[in-house]
Formats: structure tokens, sequence, C-alpha cells
């Protein structure tokens, strides 16, 4: 009896052991909570999208494990962009950029490069457009500039996120194109930036169109253009008579300034390929729900989105980019 038992087990083992040969092991995935850092203040277009992502993963039983948004946006991103790269090699850490990715660094000199970090997935692109409170005159982006012209160097103030940022190399280009000149006022997020233009606390912005979208449609602000070469294509209505693609680009008001701005994730470096995947193919399937796609369409954003070598070509030809911009702008940090 004790030969047949023994004959039986060794069976199950060498069947057991056959199976593990011929069965690859599981691919990765996290063990312990995700940290999703935000290298912004709350209420801006990054931090937005991150908490729809959790939402989305939340909601949809995506992940076994759970995914906490954190927002560290001191230092205009590098608080979130030094933490990641101090995580080295860490699966459970991921992070949102902003082109902030470039300008902090540049104009900053803190110790961080994009290159710290491991590229997974570019989600989409973020438009600019100039806003202003509903309550002024002016219907065009030509009107405006005209006016701020007209009042004198600094009278016009345009409110936007961070200094040296995207939102002042935007508006730097715009001066430099019309000869208009503003006081920049900076805010922790494109949240309060929109709120100061609804109080009339400054007269312009150069807002995320998801950042002020709530504001539009409530009638408190009024797009002027969209700095970009083609109109957004979004035709859905956002108020009573217009959609996102009835907004004019800059260009066709006059204004021959364009920018668009990364929405993209990372995790530190030092991290494997199958981690890598795990979270390309996650954000695959958030990309595919129908919150995600609303999301895009109500905010208008441009849906490119890239992995592997496309978005790592990407990143470095916009690092490039921005070092050009802002150099031209003075905003790199003195060496």
């Amino acid at each position: 009896m004790k030969r047949r038992t023994y004959a039986k087990s060794l069976l199950a083992a060498v069947i057991a052991s056959a199976f593990s040969v011929l069965t690859p092991a599981l691919a990765w995935e996290p063990t312990k909570t995700v940290e999703f850092i935000v290298p912004a203040g709350t209420g801006g277009g990054a931090d937005q999208m991150a908490r729809l992502v959790q939402s989305i993963i939340a909601k949809h039983n995506l992940m076994k494990q759970s995914m906490v948004v954190v927002n560290k946006g001191g230092g205009a991103g590098a608080e979130g962009f030094l933490d990641v790269k101090g995580a080295k090699g860490d699966p459970h850490k991921i992070i949102i950029t902003l082109s902030n990715l470039f300008t902090t660094p540049l104009a900053t000199g803190v110790p961080f490069n994009y290159k710290d970090l491991t590229p997974v997935r570019m989600l989409a692109l973020d438009q600019f457009v100039l806003w202003v409170n509903a309550e002024t005159p002016y219907k065009t982006a030509k009107d405006y500039v005209e006016a701020a012209k007209k009042a004198g160097p600094g009278k016009f103030k345009m409110g936007g996120t961070g200094s040296k940022q995207e939102d002042q190399i935007v508006t730097v280009a715009l001066e430099k194109q019309t000869g208009a000149k503003f006081t920049y006022i900076p805010y922790k997020g494109g949240g309060a930036v929109a709120t100061q233009l609804v109080g009339k606390h400054i007269d312009s912005s150069v807002n995320n169109p998801i950042e002020a979208v709530a504001q539009w449609r409530a009638g408190n602000l009024r797009p002027l253009c969209v700095f970009d070469d083609q109109r957004m294509p979004y035709k859905a209505k956002i108020t009573k008579d217009m959609s996102w693609n009835d907004i004019p680009t800059c260009k066709e008001s006059g204004v021959n300034t364009d920018y668009v701005m990364l929405r993209g994730i990372f995790m530190p470096g030092g991290v494997t390929a199958d981690q890598v995947k795990y979270y390309v193919d996650l954000l695959e399937k958030v990309r595919e729900t129908p919150e995600w796609k609303k999301f895009m369409e109500d905010g208008a954003f441009n849906q490119t989105a890239l992995t592997g070598k496309e978005y790592a070509d990407w990143v470095a030809k916009a690092e490039k980019l921005h070092e050009g911009l802002m150099k031209e702008a003075g905003f790199l940090a003195k060496k």
C-alpha cells in the first residue's frame, strides 16, 4: 500500500514538473498598492487625467491591487520627478508627465532628466486655448491682443500654471508674435487659474481645454483661439452655440502661435520589460473604456498614443524642442 501511494506521489510530482516546464511563468503584476504620482497641483489637467485613470481601473477591476494618486507638485513638479527618480527599480510607482518633464530641469537646474525614467505610454497630447472672462467685450484673439497692446506693457494679466513652464512659454510666444506684453501670474494648478479668471483677478489664461470646460459650459469663460495649426475635431456642442471645433486656431485669428503638451506615463529607471508591458497593456484597456473616450472628447484632446521606441523617440525630440523654446524665452537655468 505504501509503495502504491509512493508511486502515485512520484507520478504526480513528475506530471507537475512537466507542466511547470511547458507552462510559462505568469507575467509580472503588482503585488502591492501602486502609487500614481502627479507632478502638479490638484484640479489641473494632469491631476484630472490621473484620477480618471485610477477610477476606471477600480470600476472595471483592471488591476488586482489598488492604485492611489499622490500630488507632488512642489518646485514646478521637481518634487514628483525626484521622488520617482529615487525609486529606481520600483515597479509599484508610475508618474504622469506634462511638458514639465523637460521645462522643470531646464528652468531650475534640478538634478533630473527624462532619461532617469522609463517611458511607458503616451496617453494623449493636450491643447492650449486662450481664454477670457465671458463678461469682457473680446470676441476674437485679435480683439484681445489689440486691447492689451493699447493698454500698454504689463497692464493685462495672463494667468498660468507655474513659472517658466508650458503656460508661460505659450505666453512669451504670444508676446513675440503680437508685440503685446502681459504680466504673467503663476498658480499651482489649472483649476486655480480658471477660478481666478472667473473672478476677474486676471484678464486671460492659456489653460488646457479640460481645465476650463466647466466654466465655459457654465457661461463664465469664453475661448478665443486654440494654439494649434488645425482646429480641434470635436463637433458636439459644449455650450448652446459652440463646440470645440468652432474655436478658431490662433493662426486663423492672426496670432501664428502653436504648442501642444504631453500627457504621458513613465516608470522609474531600472524596471524590467515585463513590468513596463504590464502598464502598457493596463493603460490600453483604460483607453478602450467609454469613460476614457468621453473624457477625450470632453477635454478636446489630441488622441495620439505612442509606446515603445516611437514614444521614446518622440520624447527625445520634444526635449530638444523645449530647450530651444526656453533658450529663446530666456528661461534656461544659469550654469
